[in-house]
């Protein structure tokens, strides 16, 4: 099996079977994002605890990428400081703008390394992060 064979597959397993999809209670930070190019919309709601990201949760509606990208993200930054989640964000834009090869947190991340070679889909695939940033951000200035 070929390496993008294997990223597909990973893409679709998490487009099909998300993690962390649903929602938290009222009292969670709750983020809205929209790409307005192709439709793609999430919402993102965190649980933030003493600096750490407790819990993290989505829904919305979009493409094999934006979902599984969700699926991924909040898979990555439950249990991490909000500086890791946003150093992760960081290094996961620069991975999916062709910046960086590098991306050993988390594995199944690296699956969205392709959409380099599909500019369009790179907004799909940073939306659930470019929410986390701005979740982050409101926290803090509360």
């Amino acid at each position: 099996m070929e390496l993008d064979d294997l990223y597909r597959r990973v893409i679709m397993d998490h487009y099909k079977n998300p993690r962390n999809r649903g929602t938290l209670d009222d009292e969670a930070l709750t983020i809205n994002l929209n790409n307005p190019t192709c439709g793609d919309r999430i919402t993102l709601q965190l649980q933030v605890e003493g600096g750490v990201v407790k819990q993290a949760k989505f829904t919305g509606e979009g493409c094999s990428i934006s979902m599984s990208s969700a699926s991924m993200m909040t898979e990555a930054v439950k249990g991490k400081t909000t500086e890791e989640a946003l150093a992760l964000a960081e290094k996961f834009s620069s991975l999916v703008k062709g910046e960086t090869a590098e991306f050993d947190e988390l594995e199944d991340i690296e699956a969205l390394s392709g959409v380099t070679k599909f500019p369009a889909r790179i907004k799909c695939a940073t939306l659930s992060w470019n929410a986390l940033r701005k979740g982050i951000e409101l926290q803090q200035q509360q």
